[in-house]
């Protein structure tokens, strides 16, 4: 069984905070095109909501992933996508190579502030040339001596415009591409860190993201993660809780425009019947809320895996490809049978329908994942079933 009564005590009191200090703000923020971080984080910090799996010595509670599994699913009750997405970077994308990887120094000096809430973090990986191909970055950290010169840029970065430290991949050696790269925990006050621009985005509209430039930024070594050349596979070990958190962030978010359209086509009228009483609608919802437990299913499945320290590498995979292909599927289908209010900005479905479009690019994008399935089973061109 994955969850626990411990488990429930801490969604209850996850589920009282989204009611309380996030839902009646949202409107506010995605009007404002950001949220308050920092002021946010560190109510959540306070409540122990940034660090249920980190390590108990550097503020976290030292629980396993189920927990951290737990809050992603019902930070979907949120009702925007960026404000979650932004939590999500704190927790499950920017920090856990730093809590698994990191030295004692660099974990208080990142991992503890950005636990407590003081900090807000951010990942740096995807370049203008380079979103899901990571191989591909050419953001390099020269050494010198005992620092790193950093320099180059990174684009669609969340809270980048907000955060404190940015967990960076660069190039540091001229070796392999899966070789040849380090996390670097660069502060985002260095000289030389421009944050450019925050860009105009389609969908997620209160999550602020930035293009940032980096001009021989000089970090000490001692901020990397871990061995350098390393970098790349513990970006790609990191990928597997940001997967599978963006797939469990979609449960209850799916699941609140399914009920939010059910609501809606009850009461609407269309030649003397509620829109609901068309077999075409009330079968098609009732298709997405099986597609949507099938997808729960899954989940689980690969956070049990995780909890007993397996590679979920497969798994994760599969639940990020599915998450996002159904958030297509069911956000389309959902907006059609609201009719013109649902081609307007103030329903909750049109917004599910910008917000749900990112799942399928961010993270790694569909067609990534097929790869990343089809080398494992072996039927990639010049493959050999190969998980790496």
């Amino acid at each position: 069984m994955l969850f626990t009564a411990d488990h429930d005590d801490i969604r209850r009191s996850l589920q009282k905070f989204i009611a309380n200090e996030i839902n009646p703000h949202v409107d506010d923020w995605e009007k404002a095109d950001i949220f308050p971080a920092h002021e946010l984080f560190k109510k959540m910090g306070s409540l122990g909501f940034l660090g249920l799996n980190k390590p108990v010595e550097f503020g976290g509670s030292g629980l396993d992933y189920s927990y951290a599994l737990m809050m992603a699913e019902e930070l979907g009750a949120i009702t925007c996508g960026g404000v979650p997405m932004a939590i999500g970077v704190q927790t499950d994308m920017a920090t856990p190579a730093l809590a698994r990887f990191g030295s004692d120094e660099v974990r208080r000096e990142f991992l503890s502030p950005s636990i407590s809430g003081d900090y807000v973090a951010c990942i740096g990986v995807s370049e203008p040339g380079a979103g899901s191909d990571v191989a591909s970055i050419k953001t390099s950290a020269r050494s010198d001596g005992d620092d790193y010169l950093i320099t180059g840029g990174k684009l669609w970065i969340t809270n980048g415009t907000q955060a404190d430290w940015i967990c960076l991949l660069a190039n540091t050696g001229d070796g392999p591409v899966h070789r040849n790269k380090s996390l670097i925990c660069v502060p985002m006050k260095s000289k030389g860190v421009t944050v450019a621009r925050k860009l105009d985005k389609m969908g997620m509209r209160s999550s602020d993201t930035a293009q940032i430039f980096f001009d021989n930024v000089r970090v000490p070594k001692r901020n990397r993660i871990g061995e350098e050349g390393q970098g790349f596979t513990y970006q790609m070990i990191q990928f597997q809780e940001e997967r599978l958190w963006g797939a469990a962030a979609c449960l209850k978010a799916h699941e609140y425009i399914i009920n939010e359209t059910i609501e809606y086509t009850r009461n609407r009228k269309a030649f003397g019947k509620s829109i609901l009483d068309n077999q075409v609608v009330h079968f098609k919802l009732a298709e997405m809320q099986t597609e949507v437990e099938l997808l729960r299913a899954l989940i689980y499945r690969a956070a049990e895996q995780l909890v007993a320290g397996e590679d979920v590498t497969r798994l994760a995979t599969m639940a990020k490809l599915k998450a996002g292909r159904l958030g297509r599927e069911l956000t389309d289908a959902c907006l059609q049978y609201w009719g013109g209010m649902g081609f307007t900005n103030e329903t909750p479905v049109s917004r599910a329908y910008r917000d749900s479009r990112l799942t399928s690019i961010g993270g790694g994008a569909d067609e990534v994942m097929l790869m990343v399935l089809c080398k494992m089973m072996g039927t990639l061109p010049g493959s050999k079933g190969n998980a790496s």
